[in-house]
């Protein structure tokens, strides 16, 4: 058996062997705190209704929901960060635990309202990543036959979001067929997996947010780090 016993372009200061000696030793206790977001402004919009859903089940198994309303939120580059639902959006990002994502298929892809939420948030506010570690559901609700095209897609976002995307996922065919005339779900298979997926969002949530700046600590950053520091301290005087 080969033994690797020199690592020479490593920073050994800055290298942290993974060990469950960090991880959280107490659980906190407070609801989970889920953002949920849709992709349509339409009047009886799908994938608005199967979020509704989705925080009504949510709640059931403890979370606290927030449900953003895309409705007034500007194209991104269109105003500033300054604007109040940018703000409320970017508020909502940094409160929240984890996200519920559900989009329509338009043209195989996610719709433009559900990408311009996601355009309005950056990698960092204020040094801080507001959705770094944050566990992630993608669901979608299509117009025909069921399709996959924009779970993917929103897996994609996920990960350039470096959250966490759970594995399950939701897509529902001929959404119209779906909910009655009050607007809530029929039962159905399609309705079963959406409280699977709440309920795995919920247990992944639960095992990951005490332990998230564990999670998302990355040797490349602490290397990149320390030679910020060493550049500073190291300066000439001017």
């Amino acid at each position: 058996m080969t033994t690797y016993d020199t690592l020479p372009n490593i920073e050994a200061s800055c290298l942290d062997t993974p060990s469950t000696s960090n991880f959280a030793k107490q659980f906190t206790t407070h609801k989970p705190k889920i953002l949920l977001l849709y992709g349509s402004l339409r009047p009886r919009a799908f994938s608005r209704l199967v979020v509704e859903e989705s925080a009504r089940i949510l709640q059931h198994f403890g979370a606290e929901t927030r449900i953003f309303n895309p409705d007034g939120l500007p194209q991104t580059d269109t105003e500033d960060a300054s604007h109040p639902k940018v703000q409320e959006l970017r508020d909502l990002m940094m409160w929240s635990e984890g996200q519920v994502w559900c989009s329509p298929e338009r043209h195989g892809s996610m719709t433009s309202i559900f990408k311009s939420q996601i355009d309005w948030v950056p990698l960092s506010v204020g040094g801080v990543r507001p959705t770094q570690g944050k566990t992630l559901a993608v669901m979608q609700v299509c117009g025909g036959s069921q399709s996959f095209n924009t779970v993917n897609q929103l897996r994609i976002l996920g990960r350039w979001m470096r959250m966490v995307t759970i594995p399950n996922q939701s897509s529902v065919p001929k959404a119209f067929m779906e909910f009655d005339d009050n607007d809530r779900m029929k039962p159905s298979p399609y309705y079963n997996r959406i409280v699977d997926v709440m309920e795995e969002l919920m247990k992944f949530t639960l095992l990951l947010r005490d332990n998230k700046t564990h999670f998302v600590d990355r040797y490349s950053e602490r290397v990149e780090t320390a030679e910020q520091v060493s550049q500073r301290v190291n300066q000439r005087s001017i």
